[in-house]
């Protein structure tokens, strides 16, 4: 059997495995390169195999980043069975077409620009139609049921806890007589995600691929961070702000909904009780016409919730509604929130920031200093999301400059990912300990810290595989490891480096202009001393001199 890993390499997005076994070629996701420019360039590539010559198709989950160029593969051939639980069929018929609808308008926008510029123009990625004929090859399954794909390949999906339909794929192939098991976790969530319930816990496997998102971090418990919501709340609301929350339509969004509708059981002092009255008392929009349907598929999948709240949905508490909620669907309802004053919470996605409504949002409260921005997800590298979340002063939304005067929090609680403690439980939780682990879908120190930890505590062999790199697992008996590195594919690294490269310079080029404004405005100053006019003029030197170094280079 082998794996070759092409995406989710010492990054957290872009899932895609390639796996050969049992005379078969099968693929374990293909999600989207999401975050850096050069990153979501990759998407436009062509694959590293042929769509046509693949099997079929196993999907963890219906998050972009796991299932975003499905269509692609689709628009190129791939004809055979995409297998996924029934949730994620659902969520998908949503999503992938959304995504599309992202890439047609996206597209449109890059057109504009090549036209001005006389350049040809490009397709999309893919279209909305296209994704949405792509779902005729979904194949629903159920959680538990182990399914024959052929006499000598078995699997089974079990629920990881991560969001609606997110899966835990056990993988079963027979090979010369004798069976490997491998398993692929695809994103393991908390144990105490609201609505959900906890990862699936395996009993067995030979080999595990497992995701790292949060291998060096630790969340806060649930009820610290329900509290931390409503102070961070109040206390906006009561300064006359408003609270926006970006959020993935999918999962966040109907979590943070469910606490909201929770809090009040959660203390019962006089101070509590004021500041839940006046979140009660305020609206909460949910801006995003994903996230509105995503929810009507959550309240149709009631069935995968979590016993206790299953019990209380019987009783006529729906946990997904409260007084003051509403949902804007048109771009009219969505642009009204940003001219009314009242003090409001807004969710809208995207959860990173990069497309949608969220930007407009952002564009009107982030230099407010009475209002506060509320993050509750992963922030991939090279997003909006990161560069505030981690203390940019000033962002670029629709090419103009906004400062970033509100208050920017982030409660990491709330991410639908396991944190070290819960991956290394899931590790714990063997009867039989993997041989091998591979570690996935992370960036480099949450990867090296979670491959120590794992070493020192349980012994298991770790690798950290790099983009293109194939390796063969259970050739020889004799060896312990039995993980063997036999090829690597290097074209997608080296276009990656090209289109960095390009990616700089136009970045560089809009640095210089920003450059030349501050320094004229500098030197227009009368209060500047000759001291700075001299370091400036140093500085400048030292730059001029780093350029003709290029050029000559």
């Amino acid at each position: 059997m082998k794996i070759t890993f092409l995406g989710a390499t010492k990054t957290v997005t872009g899932s895609n495995f390639l796996v050969e076994a049992s005379g078969k070629k099968f693929l374990v996701d293909c999600g989207m390169w999401q975050g850096k420019a050069e990153y979501e360039a990759q998407n436009a590539d062509d694959f590293e195999f042929n769509p046509t010559d693949i099997d079929f198709m196993l999907l963890t989950h219906a998050h972009i980043d796991h299932s975003g160029r499905i269509p692609k593969l689709y628009k190129e051939g791939f004809r055979n069975k995409i297998y996924a639980h029934k949730a994620t069929c659902d969520l998908c018929a949503l999503m992938l077409p959304d995504s599309g609808h992202i890439q047609e308008m996206e597209n449109e926008w890059k057109n504009k620009k090549r036209k001005r510029k006389g350049e040809k123009e490009v397709e999309p990625l893919y279209t909305a139609e296209e994704a949405a004929r792509s779902l005729e090859v979904f194949e629903p399954v159920q959680y538990d049921e182990i399914i024959e794909i052929t006499e000598d390949i078995h699997v089974r999906f079990n629920d990881a806890g991560h969001m609606l339909g997110s899966s835990i794929i056990e993988l079963w192939t027979k090979e010369k007589g004798k069976e490997t098991k491998t398993v692929f976790t695809g994103d393991l969530g908390n144990n105490d995600i609201p609505l959900l319930d906890s990862p699936t816990m395996i009993e067995s496997t030979d080999y595990l691929v497992m995701e790292s998102t949060y291998g060096s971090r630790f969340h806060l418990r649930n009820d610290e961070k329900a509290e931390l919501f409503l102070d961070i709340v109040s206390q906006t609301l009561d300064q006359g702000g408003s609270v926006v929350i970006p959020s993935f339509a999918v999962g966040r969004t109907q979590e943070i909904l469910y606490e909201i509708n929770k809090l009040k059981e959660t203390k019962d002092d006089d101070e509590f009780r004021r500041k839940y009255k006046t979140l009660m008392k305020s609206n909460v929009f949910v801006d995003s016409p994903l996230a509105i349907s995503a929810t009507e598929v959550f309240r149709e999948n009631t069935n995968l919730f979590e016993e206790q709240i299953q019990q209380e949905i019987m009783r006529g508490d729906n946990p997904l509604e409260f007084p003051g909620l509403k949902f804007t669907q048109t771009a009219e309802e969505s642009k009204a929130l940003n001219e009314d004053k009242t003090p409001s919470i807004i969710i809208s996605a995207s959860g990173m920031c990069e497309v949608g409504r969220i930007k407009h949002h952002l564009k009107h409260h982030l230099w407010d200093p009475k209002s506060t921005i509320l993050f509750v997800g992963y922030q991939a590298v090279g997003t909006l999301g990161y560069s505030i979340v981690n203390g940019a002063k000033k962002v670029k939304i629709f090419g103009e400059e906004i400062a970033v005067n509100a208050r920017i929090e982030y409660i990491e609680g709330y991410s639908g990912h396991a944190d070290q403690q819960g991956l290394m439980n899931f590790i714990y939780s063997f009867l039989q300990k993997p041989k091998h682990i591979f570690l996935v879908h992370g960036e480099a120190d949450s990867q090296n810290t979670l491959e120590e930890k794992i070493k020192q505590d349980t012994g298991i062999q770790v690798t950290i595989p790099e983009f293109g790199e194939t390796y063969q697992l259970g050739e020889n008996e004799d060896k312990i490891e039995e993980v063997q590195m036999t090829d690597k594919i290097e074209r997608r690294i080296t276009s990656a480096i090209r289109r960095e490269v390009i990616e700089r310079l136009q970045k560089l080029k809009e640095e210089i202009k920003d450059m030349d404004l501050y320094v004229r405005q500098d030197l227009d100053d009368s209060q500047l001393k000759d001291e700075d006019i001299f370091r400036i003029n140093e500085k400048i030197k030292d730059l001029e001199k780093q350029i003709i170094n290029v050029i000559e280079g």
